[in-house]
């Protein structure tokens, strides 16, 4: 699972390149105040036989808590309520 975020610029290796999907993991819940995410930003292209391919620019981890935590938790779609988050906080535009 992941989603389509608009084209961001990533210094990686030496050179820019360009960024385009961002996929997430829950590291560490709570279940009560506090989650951690593991996020990982790709460039993802699609030949011309439709064959897709990642490769991995960025990666880190996100934390919400608080209120934050508290929405999240009862939103009607958590795993994009997630997504919507950590694009959130990495200045991210997410393409749902």
């Amino acid at each position: 699972m992941g989603y389509s975020i608009q084209p961001v610029q990533i210094w990686t290796n030496g050179q820019a390149s360009q960024g385009n999907f961002i996929e997430a993991s829950i590291v560490n819940d709570n279940l009560s105040n506090y989650a951690q995410f593991y996020w990982v930003i790709s460039n993802v292209t699609t030949d011309q036989d439709g064959a897709e391919s990642k490769s991995a620019l960025a990666q880190g981890n996100t934390t919400i808590s608080g209120a934050d935590y508290t929405a999240w938790g009862e939103s009607q779609d958590i795993n994009l309520a997630a997504y919507q988050y950590i694009c959130s906080q990495l200045n991210l535009t997410l393409i749902a």
